[in-house]
């Protein structure tokens, strides 16, 4: 099997602020191959954006601190590299598109000085040849006129069309990695229907591998390969999407998909949700992290953390009890609890 393009090996990320350490991210391992979408899914403070930004170590330093583990990229250890020679892979190799382009884009340049700059940085043009290149990528991600729009700034444009601007400034170097973390957040529903579809078309055009990060599961349906749920800083389960929709194995994941509204659904019926809320990350976890919310929670589960375990290939979930009343539990949930081809 070749080498995976993206490896995050048992990744730790720590905030220090004064005497308090928040774990925020605690051991996290995935891999990425190319062409390959992944997605990370889990409530606001699981970590999902954090191990995102530490690949390109984005994050904070100090108070952040990435205090063990190693991300290969093409076989390298980005955590070995000096600032210079991460500068060459940030926006060239491996790219990022942030949640809101708001807050993301300059407002006192217009968009295509943003994208000559990020083209300049990385390539040996001339202005020239970058705007050239700016103004063919406001076309592929469908900005009309791009020729004249070039030279607007960011409050010219809509929200979805920012959006756009910010995925052509992160395909500007023809990245091998895509970063998106929460790219349709800010967008009404019709707009993320088309931004979704654009990224699809364009990682097909461009060879490109995605890590997406969402709190909508039906973003992940619709783009990903692969699914890593977190929790707590953890990845709870991982599995392909078809494998983790139609047979997910933690209480956290059956959470996460009840909560999800279904055209089935009556419209006076409340939404499902987890109860509770995430364990605060500053206090050492002893056993579960998802023990206090989860109604299956046995005496095991208070006193040891369960591992990331595969109990088929390529599906693994870390919960102490994958048992015969699980199995029922699924049935009962309507998830099918055998072959999913």
């Amino acid at each position: 099997m070749s080498e995976p393009l993206l490896k995050i090996d048992n990744l730790h990320v720590e905030f220090k602020t004064g005497s308090i350490i928040t774990r925020a991210v605690n051991g996290v391992t995935f891999e990425l191959n190319k062409q390959e979408n992944i997605g990370i899914v889990g409530e606001s403070g699981s970590g999902k954006s954090v191990t995102a930004t530490s690949i390109l170590q984005l994050i904070p330093s100090p108070p952040a601190k990435i205090a063990n583990g190693a991300i290969y990229f093409k076989g390298k250890n980005l955590l070995e590299l000096s600032t210079k020679e991460i500068r060459k892979i940030r926006g060239n190799e491996i790219s990022m598109i942030f949640q809101d382009p708001s807050t993301s884009l300059n407002p006192v340049f217009t968009v295509g000085n943003q994208l000559i700059e990020t083209i300049r940085a990385h390539k040996k043009v001339s202005k020239k040849h970058a705007k050239q290149k700016a103004i063919s990528l406001l076309d592929l991600v469908g900005i009309p006129a791009p020729d004249k729009r070039i030279d607007m700034y960011p409050h010219e444009f809509s929200g979805g069309m920012r959006q756009r601007v910010m995925i052509a400034i992160a395909l500007a170097c023809d990245p091998k990695v895509l970063i998106a973390d929460e790219p349709t957040t800010a967008l009404d529903v019709t707009v993320q229907a088309q931004i979704l579809n654009l990224m699809k078309e364009l990682q097909e055009k461009l060879a490109m591998s995605i890590i997406m990060i969402t709190h909508d599961l039906g973003v992940v349906w619709e783009t990903c390969d692969k699914l890593l749920v977190m929790y707590a800083g953890r990845v709870v389960e991982s599995a392909s999407v078809k494998d983790l929709y139609q047979q997910p194995l933690h209480p956290y994941t059956w959470g996460l998909l009840d909560s999800q509204i279904s055209e089935e659904q009556n419209s006076s019926e409340p939404l499902a949700s987890i109860p509770g809320s995430p364990p605060d990350l500053s206090y050492e976890i002893k056993g579960c992290p998802f023990v206090e919310r989860c109604p299956y929670a046995q005496e095991i589960c208070y006193q040891k953390t369960p591992q990331l375990n595969e109990t088929t290939p390529g599906h693994a979930v870390a919960c102490h009890f994958q048992t015969s009343e699980h199995q029922l539990e699924r049935k009962e949930r309507g998830y099918s609890d055998g072959d999913t081809t």
